[in-house]
């Protein structure tokens, strides 16, 4: 029972970040390609919010209910499948923590540029070209993790 509990929880926190992650790539992807600071800064204002709320509560989740559902089926942490997903979440970790600060810093500089009727400055830009960069190696990583849980490969 506790185990299935757990997994549930597991699986539920894992769903958030895949579907949340997506859903912020892909919001803040279609308002960038508008160039439009008022409906950048706004839709950027969702993300940050978003990131906030789902993707850092189950990134907090995570670690914890894998490490009880290990303890509870007995799988070694630093060995095998598990360690591999251990280490992919630590890139997951080290690309989405730039991103997140990357994410409010961009949608300051479109708040800025809304408010003074200006175009986005090129600070913008470069970061947003660092914010998509890092989205993939990330994204792959979830990928790899998501495969490794469910597929469990011994090697």
């Amino acid at each position: 029972m506790t185990y299935d509990i757990l997994r549930l929880l597991h699986v539920l926190g894992a769903t958030v970040l895949l579907g949340t992650g997506a859903g912020i790539a892909f919001f803040m992807v279609i308002s960038n390609r508008s160039r439009d600071a008022r409906l950048i800064a706004h839709v950027a204002g969702i993300v940050v919010l978003a990131d906030t709320v789902f993707t850092a509560t189950a990134a907090v989740i995570q670690p914890i209910t894998g490490y009880l559902l290990a303890r509870e089926a007995g799988w070694p942490l630093l060995t095998g499948w598990v360690a591999w997903s251990l280490a992919l979440y630590v890139i997951v970790g080290l690309f989405w923590l730039p991103v997140v600060w990357m994410q409010v810093r961009m949608r300051d500089l479109a708040v800025t540029a809304r408010d003074a009727g200006t175009p986005l400055p090129a600070l913008y830009h470069r970061l947003y070209r660092w914010w998509f960069a890092f989205g993939f190696p990330a994204f792959a990583a979830v990928l790899a993790i998501i495969w490794l849980m469910l597929t469990k490969p011994s090697f």
